[in-house]
C-alpha cells in the first residue's frame, strides 16, 4: 500500500510539473536560432585580413511561399487548422494587430494542405505564429495563443 501512495505521489508531482511548464510556456514569444551563414573561401580571406564577421542566417520565408507579397515592416504567419479553437482567437489577434500597425501583414495558412513547410518549419502544433522581417526572415515564434501586447513588442523588435 505505501509503495503504491509513493507511485500516486510521484506521478501526481510529475503531472503538476508538466502542467506548470506547459502553462509557462503556452503562447510565450520566442527568438528564432540563427546559424552562421555558409562561408566560402572569400569570405575567410576577408576574416583574416579583419573584414566584418559573418552574417547570421535564420529560417527564412518568401511571399510566392505564402501566397502574398511580405509586409513592409513585418509578416505575422499563422499556421492553423480547422477545429482548432485558439487558433481562431489568434487570427483575431493577429488581425488587430495587423489594421492597428502601418505595414505589418498577416497570413494564415492551413497546417494541413501544406505540409512542406509546416515540415521545413518545425510546426509541432497549431495555432503557431511566425513574426517574420520585410526581408522574410524569421524573427520571432510563438506555439499556442500569444498575447495581444506580446505579438505588438514582438513586431516592435524585428529589425
Amino acid at each position: 500500500m505505501a509503495s503504491g501512495l509513493i507511485a500516486l505521489a510521484a506521478a501526481l508531482a510529475v503531472a503538476l510539473v508538466t502542467g506548470l511548464v506547459w502553462q509557462r510556456t503556452n503562447g510565450r514569444i520566442r527568438g528564432v536560432r540563427t546559424v552562421p551563414a555558409p562561408r566560402g573561401p572569400q569570405q575567410h580571406a576577408a576574416d583574416l585580413a579583419g573584414g566584418p564577421a559573418a552574417a547570421e542566417t535564420g529560417p527564412m520565408l518568401t511571399g510566392a511561399e505564402l501566397g502574398l507579397p511580405l509586409g513592409q515592416r513585418a509578416t505575422l504567419v499563422q499556421f492553423s487548422t480547422a477545429f482548432c479553437a485558439p487558433c481562431r482567437a489568434t487570427r483575431r489577434i493577429l488581425a488587430e494587430v495587423a489594421g492597428m500597425i502601418d505595414g505589418v501583414a498577416h497570413v494564415e495558412i492551413d497546417a494541413e494542405s501544406h505540409l512542406d513547410l509546416v515540415r521545413r518549419l518545425d510546426i509541432r502544433r497549431t495555432p503557431t505564429v511566425l513574426v517574420v522581417g520585410p526581408d522574410g526572415r524569421i524573427a520571432k515564434r510563438a506555439s499556442g495563443q500569444p498575447r495581444k501586447a506580446d505579438v505588438i513588442a514582438a513586431v516592435g523588435e524585428v529589425p
